[in-house]
């Protein structure tokens, strides 16, 4: 499954604070569209949708902990993995870096995309 992982925990009410919809249609179409945050403030969905072969709608899921921030595709809606997709998943990525720049990525296996 594909997963980026920051080195260290991400303030989410801060991340919703700054986020603002995503449209990118450099390569077809990705819309990361609304940010919902769990009461525990340790969990976030990402509603997102990408048009290339197939539309597609799925959410990219957000876990911060005490050690690590992990981003990963939300098992229970398991989009095919295209590039499009795992595309998706580092724009999500990068709202990490603007929101803090010291954060570094740890373990991924989507380097060819970052």
């Amino acid at each position: 499954m594909p997963h980026i992982v920051f080195d260290g925990p991400v303030d989410l009410e801060e991340l919703q604070k700054m986020f603002k919809p995503v449209i990118d249609t450099s390569k077809n179409i990705i819309k990361i569209k609304e940010m919902y945050v769990n009461s525990r403030k340790n969990n976030a969905l990402f509603s997102t949708l990408t048009i290339d072969e197939t539309p597609q709608e799925f959410f990219i899921e957000f876990l911060t902990g005490d050690s690590k921030t992990t981003i990963r595709l939300f098992p229970l809606t398991d989009p095919k993995k295209t590039d499009l997709v795992k595309y998706a998943m580092v724009h999500v990525s990068r709202l990490i870096s603007n929101l803090d720049p010291s954060l570094k990525i740890s373990k991924t296996n989507l380097q060819d995309y970052l």
